[in-house]
C-alpha cells in the first residue's frame, strides 16, 4: 500500500493534498511495462485494480492510485475523490492547472522508481483519462503547466471516455520546440469513446482526438464503440489489450 501527499503547484499558498491508497497488481510474467491506471471522478484505485487484474497482460505491472478527496465545483463544492477541480466538462471551461500539475507530478513519482528497462505508461477512465492525457501533453512539451521539468519518459497513454484538458493551448506548446514536435509526432495514444455516453458526450472524445491530431500527435488511434455508455466493456478492454501489446511490444506468453 502506498500513500502520498503533494504540495506541487505554482501557487505558494496552495494547501498540500493527500492522495489515497495505491493498489499494485504485479506482473505474472516477465516485467516489461508499468502502467498507472487512473479512476474516474468519485471512484478509487481499488475498483481499477479489480479491472486490470483480469486483463490478459501478464507482462504489465499496474499501479492504481486513489485521487485526493477535494471540493469539486461541478458538484457545488461537495467533496469527492478527484484528480483536479472541475466546474464543467467543456472546452470553454476554466482549467485547474495547479490541480492537474499536482496529480501529474504524483503519477510521475509513482513511475520514477521503476527499472530502467521497463516501459512506462498511463491510462484512465473519464476524469482519469483526462489526467492521463494531461500527463501525455506534459511529457511531449517536456514541462508541467507551471514550467517545471517533466521528469519521466512515457511510452504510451490510454484514455477511455474522457476529454483533453487545456486543449486551447496545446498546439502552441507542441510548436514551441522541435523536441516537443518530434515527441508528439511519434507518441502512441489510444482514445476510446462510446456513442451513447451521457456523462462525457461522444463529441468531447471526438473533438479531443481532433485537437491532438491538429497539434501534431500523428500516432493516435481513436476507437468508437456504438451504443457504449459511460462505462467499460469486455470488447473495449480487449481493444486496449491488443493496442498495448502491439505498441509496447509485449510478450504474448507468461514466461
Amino acid at each position: 500500500m502506498h500513500r502520498g501527499s503533494s504540495s506541487y503547484a505554482s501557487g505558494a499558498t496552495r494547501r498540500p493534498v493527500e492522495y489515497g491508497r495505491s493498489y499494485v497488481v504485479r506482473p505474472q510474467g516477465r516485467h516489461q511495462a508499468t502502467i498507472v491506471w487512473l479512476h474516474g471522478l468519485g471512484d478509487n484505485g481499488a475498483s481499477c485494480s479489480r479491472l486490470v487484474e483480469t486483463l490478459p497482460l501478464p507482462n504489465i505491472k499496474w499501479i492504481c492510485p486513489t485521487a485526493p478527496t477535494r471540493p469539486v465545483a461541478m458538484f457545488g463544492g461537495f467533496a469527492c475523490t478527484a484528480w483536479f477541480d472541475i466546474g464543467e466538462i467543456s472546452e470553454d471551461g476554466a482549467d485547474d492547472v495547479d490541480g492537474m500539475d499536482a496529480s501529474a507530478a504524483q503519477i510521475a513519482n509513482l513511475l520514477s522508481s521503476e527499472p530502467p528497462d521497463v516501459k512506462l505508461g498511463i491510462g484512465g477512465f473519464s476524469m482519469g483519462a483526462a489526467a492521463a492525457l494531461y500527463s501525455a501533453t506534459c511529457f511531449t512539451h517536456g514541462k508541467y503547466g507551471n514550467g517545471s521539468v517533466y521528469p519521466i519518459n512515457l511510452s504510451a497513454v490510454v484514455g477511455l471516455s474522457g476529454w483533453l484538458p487545456c486543449s486551447r493551448s496545446l498546439k502552441t506548446k507542441v510548436d514551441s520546440s522541435q523536441d516537443a514536435a518530434r515527441r508528439a509526432a511519434s507518441f502512441p495514444l489510444l482514445l476510446c469513446h462510446g456513442r451513447g455516453d451521457g456523462v462525457v458526450p461522444y463529441s468531447h472524445g471526438e473533438r479531443s482526438a481532433e485537437v491532438l491530431r491538429m497539434s501534431g500527435f500523428r500516432n493516435l488511434t481513436f476507437k468508437t464503440f456504438n451504443g457504449l455508455e459511460h462505462y467499460t466493456t469486455p470488447e473495449e478492454m480487449d481493444a486496449v489489450c491488443k493496442w498495448l501489446t502491439s505498441r509496447l511490444r509485449l510478450d504474448a506468453s507468461r514466461s
